[in-house]
């Protein structure tokens, strides 16, 4: 596995980017770039379950490792959800459940930095690199307004 990192800075106080971030309506919007139909279901407690899924039934599935209101959250993925159907134990699953996906919040005078730092593995490296900055330019721009 790789750690990748993405970098924003958000003309916005940090308790907004951390809405927005976790938003009901917020959240779906920003990681269109990653899938269209992109929803979340979970309680945002640490610890709990999040399912992370696409308008087709796919996606992953994960918990909060660590939370910290308005300043981080931890994800810890532990499979994927492929047609509706979990995915916990296979060995593709293996190759990376247990990679971490974190987001660090900074004021930044005025401002929010915005810090994300995952692990991957080469399969999806690309798609990331690509992706990420399209999905923080939409979540700049929700915070923003």
């Amino acid at each position: 596995m790789e750690k990748l990192v993405f970098k924003a800075t958000i003309n916005a106080p940090r308790q907004k980017v951390w809405e927005v971030l976790w938003g009901k309506d917020t959240y779906p919007a920003w990681t269109a770039a990653f899938a269209e139909g992109s929803a979340v279901e979970t309680n945002w407690e640490e610890g709990s379950r999040v399912l992370f899924h696409d308008g087709s039934n796919n996606g992953m599935v994960s918990s909060i490792a660590r939370k910290i209101p308005g300043e981080y959250m931890s994800f810890k993925h532990l499979g994927e959800i492929k047609n509706g159907v979990e995915d916990l134990t296979s060995d593709a699953v293996k190759a990376w459940a247990g990679s971490m996906e974190n987001y660090t919040l900074k004021d930044d005078n005025g401002k929010t930095s915005l810090l994300v730092e995952m692990e991957s593995d080469e399969t999806f490296k690309e798609f990331f690199e690509k992706t990420w900055p399209v999905a923080l330019d939409k979540l700049k721009a929700l915070s923003e307004k």
